[in-house]
């Protein structure tokens, strides 16, 4: 005979039952998991817009399928949120239910004694001195001494014990607990924003939202709720490792801030590290990379000045801190393009230019020169990208290819008198390019995480959840006395409730206190 088919009802229960299910729960936290390993993987661009720019210029034919996937905003995706809806929906049908059970069990009393106790895996048997009603007396008295709850049925001549409840509060304590991480996440991502901003040193940042470089705010963030704070970049101190196979790199580093919490408010310093974020009202300001700006001059045709200023130049070689960068002159006419490298310790090695330290000891940039049209009327264009559409590769006189390369007539402000050329003209009287000084950025990360504290919370009560589901041992134990042949006969039976416990020691324990006569000991 066939099943009858399922109606739509039966159909939505049946689906309801799976989803609840501890099975698929942790399935789903799995899934959670395993999500979240790509954002960990693959640079986000909400938190470092920099690398992600980088990553499409590295795998061209990879970026249209990453971004349809939003595996550069994994964390704001739809099929990341779906699973992190579908666990909370999962865990609440789970606990809800079980918490009922596990009221009622509580409240229940111990079960009556099997009829025969001797069929169960952990029994033992004595005979007894004492009467039927002391033995009975000392068998409650130890079992509560042992934390046992205790049903005494003198009219069976029993005493029904149970114990290791709060296994079963541990296991809802730690679902409790996930829902509780989950909640304080969803409170960061409602109200609480992530941005980052690249500092210049000399240069000051003011916390709004248009001088951010990227700033992904809470759904349910209102302007108002940003703190009025800022902070000037004063200095960058790096301690370079000058010795040994990782000679040239850096070891420890700080900025020096000088900030203010509110407009007109007294001004304070902090040296901002790593791992020892500024923490002003309830946002946090964290140091995350390091890098170099050359401060380059571009003048057109006729000398009139059409760029000035720092260009910030991204690290490709966290060794040598070998920097790509791009200067765009929008004011000349043709407009005037910069692309190219800087080496902060120069030194051509077998033809190859090299910086061997990251420290900015003898700076020079290699850069090739365009003219044209820069496209930026076009639309927003990063500020790391050069669109050469539009545009023309400068030549030499002799026809062979233009570089500008120049060293720095300062370093962070102090001449550099190494310096042989830190000017050139481009051809066809295109203009001039002067590389007059190189001073360190910082890219800061500042967020606001109201709900952390909460998920903090959630950790804990996690791990003490897992803790008592792990070690507490659910038991029951029975004792039965009768008078057999003129004496008083004591049976003591156990049955573990846990897979892989063992109630013998217990047993035998309980047996040795009340053959021993301390079970008549009052406590």
């Amino acid at each position: 005979m066939a099943a009858p088919e399922l109606g739509l009802v039966e159909l939505l229960r049946w689906c309801w039952r799976q989803l609840t299910s501890m099975r698929t729960a942790l399935v789903l936290l799995l899934l959670l998991a395993l999500a979240a390993i790509p954002g960990s993987v693959i640079p986000q661009a909400d938190t470092n817009a920099f690398e992600v720019q980088r990553w499409k210029d590295d795998h061209p034919k990879l970026t249209p399928i990453y971004e349809k996937l939003d595996l550069f905003s994994v964390f704001d995706s739809v099929w990341f949120s779906a699973i992190y809806l579908l666990l909370v929906v999962s865990l609440v049908g789970c606990i809800l239910p079980r918490t009922r059970v596990y009221w009622r069990a509580l409240r229940a009393k111990p079960p009556a004694a099997p009829r025969n106790l001797a069929r169960l895996p952990h029994h033992a048997t004595y005979a007894a001195s004492e009467g039927r009603d002391e033995v009975l007396a000392a068998a409650t008295r130890v079992l509560r001494k042992r934390r046992y709850r205790v049903r005494v049925d003198e009219e069976a001549g029993s005493v029904s014990a149970e114990n290791g409840h709060l296994r079963e509060a541990g296991n809802l304590l730690f679902h409790l607990a996930i829902l509780v991480v989950l909640g304080g996440f969803a409170a960061g991502s409602l109200w609480g924003f992530q941005g980052g901003v690249v500092v210049v040193q000399d240069r000051g940042f003011s916390n709004t939202i248009t001088q951010y470089d990227d700033f992904v705010p809470g759904s349910m963030l209102q302007v108002e709720d940003l703190e009025p704070f800022r902070f000037e970049l004063d200095s960058f101190d790096i301690e370079w490792l000058e010795t040994g196979p990782r000679r040239g790199m850096a070891q420890k580093f700080a900025a020096n801030l000088r900030y203010t919490e509110e407009p007109g408010g007294e001004e304070k310093e902090y040296a901002l590290r790593v791992n020892h974020p500024l923490t002003i009202g309830d946002t946090d300001i964290f140091l995350i990379g390091h890098g170099y700006a050359p401060h380059i001059t571009v003048r057109d045709g006729e000398g009139n000045v059409v760029k000035s200023g720092p260009a910030v130049f991204l690290p490709e070689d966290q060794a040598s801190f070998r920097s790509f960068g791009v200067v765009k002159a929008p004011g000349a006419d043709p407009q005037i393009g910069l692309e190219g490298l800087l080496f902060p310790t120069y030194m051509m090695i077998d033809g190859t230019p090299m910086s061997i330290f990251g420290d900015d000891r003898n700076p020079l940039i290699s850069m090739q020169a365009y003219v044209g049209d820069l496209g930026l009327s076009e639309g927003s264009q990063s500020i790391y990208v050069l669109d050469k559409d539009k545009m023309e590769l400068l030549d030499a006189e002799d026809g062979g290819l233009f570089r500008v390369d120049l060293c720095a007539a300062k370093v962070n402000g102090v001449e550099n008198t190494s310096c042989e050329v830190s000017t050139v003209e481009l051809p066809d009287g295109a203009g001039s390019v002067t590389f007059d000084d190189i001073t360190p950025w910082v890219r800061v990360q500042i967020s606001k995480t109201p709900g952390k504290e909460v998920a903090l919370i959630g950790v804990i009560l996690a791990l003490i959840g897992l803790l008592g589901s792990l070690f507490i041992r659910p038991r029951r134990v029975w004792v039965r006395v009768r008078r057999e042949d003129g004496e008083t006969l004591v049976e003591v039976g156990g049955l573990e409730r846990s897979n892989g416990g063992d109630a013998t020691e217990e047993i035998d324990e309980i047996v040795a206190q009340l053959q021993g006569g301390r079970g008549t000991e009052k406590s």
